[in-house]
């Protein structure tokens, strides 16, 4: 999705809480990752890999000139020889520790086997995230959730876009005022075509 497309979604949910909440997970997850140099691993449930967060990532990352953002994508089955990239099992989950952070997006219930992995991650120290269906032993094991439910007015999908293009925001969005759309989206065009910031 577009920085254009996020903006009109923006737009379309002003009034609830998807904005904010999306720009504060998304604070949650660069505060995590940025300081210690990356180490972000993004892992869904057995039925449901997180592809797409994952690539938005890996774009957000080039774009706002922070790498760390870019994930490591855990998966549950693991081609033989597949490329580098997509063959990380959820043994990764065991070796993570301090100064790492696990995303798990779960649309539905974790795997028992998972939950035990993220568990022992965070007790070695990992910064657990998670996105979530609102279960509540996700939740309990998680530093910074975010659910979305059958009863809330997005989906998952949605809030995946919108929390990957706010972590790559380079600052906290402008006050609402009476500037109109136009103005708003004028100004998000500048943010978007102004060149990266130096990295020494």
């Amino acid at each position: 999705m577009d920085a254009v497309r996020v903006a009109l979604l923006r737009e379309v949910l002003a009034g609830t809480e998807w904005p904010a909440a999306t720009r504060r997970f998304a604070g949650a997850l660069r505060s995590s990752v940025v300081p210690h140099g990356g180490g972000l691993l993004l892992v869904g449930t057995a039925a449901y890999e997180p592809w797409h967060l994952a690539a938005h990532l890996v774009d957000e990352s080039t774009w706002s000139g922070l790498p760390e953002l870019a994930p490591t994508l855990v998966r549950h089955r693991v081609e033989p020889g597949g490329p580098a990239h997509l063959a990380v099992g959820l043994g990764r989950i065991e070796a993570a520790g301090r100064g790492e952070t696990l995303l798990l997006v779960a649309p539905e219930r974790p795997s028992a086997g998972l939950l035990e992995r993220v568990h022992d991650a965070r007790r070695a120290g990992a910064t657990v995230l998670s996105l979530s269906d609102g279960d509540p032993e996700v939740r309990g094991l998680a530093h910074e959730t975010l659910a979305v439910t059958g009863a809330d007015d997005v989906d998952l999908d949605t809030v995946q876009h919108l929390v990957s293009a706010a972590a790559g925001e380079n600052s906290a969005p402008a006050p609402r005022g009476r500037r109109g759309f136009r103005d708003r989206l004028s100004r998000l065009a500048d943010q978007l075509t102004a060149p990266p910031p130096a990295r020494w």
